[in-house]
């Protein structure tokens, strides 16, 4: 690995992490998911080590996802690779998920896909004013995986199926009301956190001492509509539902029908299935999943048209969601 791509460090008593590949929006490598496992493997046993802080070099990004173009490539050449990827990354998921010892993420910046992935299973997630918050797969012909199944699954009421299925973005307010995050900190004063850490402050004390409340959740104001549309029952039943609410229900209907519909499909099975596993459960049933889209054809079409062509349309097979065969997605969810 290029370690600058994962700066791991001891600071006192804290174990330091922070992602360096500021120019690709700090995505994931796989190489860099095996340095936070082998980071976290060791610190889990340094008695030194009181708390681990996960962080990104500065930028507009702490995480923008997996590297995709990089899974992309492996895929379309038939290398193993591309699955061994979502291995190591889950692998890293379920090491974070299983630490004993205060995980706090600062998501200062753009948070998507595997960036939630190496956040929210930890212990404290703490958002500034700069956070913006998104699952973006289904954009991309994939689905909300790195634990999504299980963490969508228990947002409140619909909100992680809207989010899931229309790939919407939010801001901090938002991640706090969903419970995506545990505290607001306005950025001028992370350094102050990481200093306090530094000296081995007890971390929900000094979290709770900096934090404020944010602004009002956007998102908890149309909670009610969200819950109506998207408790509806079938994604056709869901956009009939979104079409004939005002500007906001037609605006989400009209983000549902550029996406894949396969992946939508998926998505509304993956968080039922979710809502009754244990995230290691969900991360072998996302495996399962990753594996069989890899060998279709909406991730290839859906990375090219976002990634690689930036033409932004995406021919999507089948593309209406109407011609979307129930057993096939059902073959998905098969051991």
């Amino acid at each position: 690995m290029n370690e600058a791509h994962l700066i791991a460090r001891k600071e006192g008593a804290l174990g330091r992490l922070t992602l360096n590949r500021a120019k690709a929006l700090n995505a994931l490598t796989q190489p860099m998911c095996e340095a936070v496992h082998h980071a976290l493997s060791a610190w889990e046993d340094d008695p030194a080590i009181a708390a681990v802080l996960l962080d990104a070099v500065p930028g507009p990004a702490f995480c923008a996802g997996g590297d995709i173009r990089a899974i992309y490539d492996l895929g379309k050449a038939g290398d193993p690779g591309a699955l061994e990827f979502f291995v190591t990354e889950y692998n890293m998921i379920a090491t974070i998920a299983r630490f004993t010892k205060p995980y706090i993420s600062i998501l200062d910046g753009v948070v998507m896909g595997g960036g939630a992935g190496i956040s929210v299973h930890g212990g404290f997630q703490v958002v500034t004013e700069n956070t913006l918050f998104a699952m973006p797969e289904t954009a991309i012909g994939f689905f909300p995986d790195v634990g999504g199944s299980y963490f969508l699954s228990r947002c409140p009421g619909a909100t992680g199926l809207y989010l899931g299925l229309t790939a919407s973005r939010i801001d901090a307010a938002d991640m706090i009301y969903l419970g995506l995050a545990t505290h607001y900190l306005a950025q001028a004063r992370i350094e102050e956190l990481v200093m306090r850490l530094v000296r081995g402050e007890a971390p929900e004390d000094v979290l709770d001492a900096l934090s404020s409340a944010p602004d009002n959740s956007k998102l908890s104001e149309i909670r009610t509509v969200i819950d109506h549309a998207f408790s509806a029952g079938s994604l056709e039943k869901i956009l009939i539902g979104l079409t004939a609410e005002k500007d906001w229900g037609r605006d989400a209907a009209a983000l549902l029908r550029r996406r894949s519909p396969t992946s939508l499909s998926l998505v509304q099975r993956q968080l039922r299935e979710g809502a009754a596993r244990s995230l290691e459960s969900c991360l072998e049933m996302e495996l399962r999943i990753s594996g069989k889209l890899l060998k279709g054809h909406d991730f290839y079409e859906g990375v090219r048209a976002t990634l690689i062509d930036k033409d932004q349309t995406p021919h999507w097979s089948p593309d209406r969601i109407e011609d979307v065969d129930a057993k096939k997605i059902a073959e998905f969810f098969v051991h």
